[in-house]
């Protein structure tokens, strides 16, 4: 049995972590708040987007535009938005596991755009390349941040630099549940949209009416795609951030109460030590004294 010095010693150290830990629950409970006001008031405007887009695909008919069609290089890019800290359970490992585990993405065809140290850090050590680091928008991600990589990887793109463009962030569906989601991006592949997408109108007719363009579909997709980019991107970094705040304080409260119960069980085994302790004494007291008489 550990001596009661050495019990003694170990509770404080576990009710120093246990106070850390509790403070760290409570800021990000208090940032989780804000993140989660901020994805469900922009959630409407990006689903609608999405809608908008799927829907004009959808109805457009044989269409040939750079942003639908696949370019001739094979590499790829990766939007991996995780978080700038740790101590949030297996929220930035899940991410990652999006890219490292998917079979399309090997080290030498894909290029990482990274929205977060930890994931950063994590494709960096398994040889991924990092093509860009945006990793300070996690801190208050806002729209330019968004405008920012969708410019970068939109470049790309149209140079012909890279093939495809995927979105790696996790859907915030309440505080305790985070779904991590890989999105392709580019090029827009007008069935997939189109049945992934909810239907705007229940008329059969409406379904199957052609779209008329003004100006142009090739500038009217010119002008939208790039939105449509942009909003998809800033829809995962604020639900990313949601996310993030939501698994660090589930982390944080399971980490509390495992003090809780590690204290209690130290507390338990010290009186334990202490009392073995007395009796050892008045034993060794009473057995002097009969020696003596």
């Amino acid at each position: 049995m550990a001596s009661m010095r050495d019990i003694k010693r170990r509770k404080e150290s576990v009710q120093s972590t246990g106070q850390i830990t509790k403070a760290m629950k409570l800021v990000s409970s208090v940032k989780l708040q804000k993140a989660k006001v901020g994805a469900e008031v922009s959630k409407p405007y990006f689903d609608t987007m999405y809608n908008t887009v799927a829907g004009m695909i959808a109805k457009s008919g044989q269409m040939s535009h750079p942003y639908l069609k696949k370019s001739q290089s094979e590499k790829k890019a990766v939007i991996l938005i995780s978080s700038n800290r740790g101590l949030a359970g297996g929220y930035n490992a899940n991410v990652v596991k999006l890219v490292t585990k998917d079979e399309r993405f090997s080290k030498d065809n894909t290029l990482i755009y990274a929205v977060g140290t930890k994931g950063r850090d994590s494709v960096d050590r398994l040889g991924y390349e990092i093509a860009g680091d945006y990793s300070e928008a996690m801190n208050e991600p806002v729209y330019s941040d968004a405008t920012g990589i969708g410019k970068e990887v939109l470049s790309k793109f149209a140079l012909g630099e890279i093939g495809e463009i995927y979105l790696a962030y996790t859907i915030f569906k309440n505080t305790i549940v985070q779904i991590p989601m890989l999105t392709k991006l580019l090029p827009i592949d007008a069935e997939d949209i189109a049945s992934e997408a909810e239907d705007v109108s229940e008329d059969p007719i409406d379904k199957i009416t052609l779209m008329n363009y003004e100006p142009e579909p090739e500038e009217a997709l010119d002008a939208i795609v790039p939105k449509y980019i942009n909003s998809l991107i800033y829809g995962g970094l604020v639900e990313s951030h949601a996310s993030e705040n939501g698994a660090r304080m589930q982390a944080m409260d399971s980490a509390t109460n495992n003090a809780e119960e590690m204290i209690s069980d130290l507390s338990l085994k010290y009186n334990r030590a202490r009392q073995a302790s007395i009796t050892q004494e008045l034993t060794e007291i009473i057995a002097g004294a009969s020696a003596i008489s």
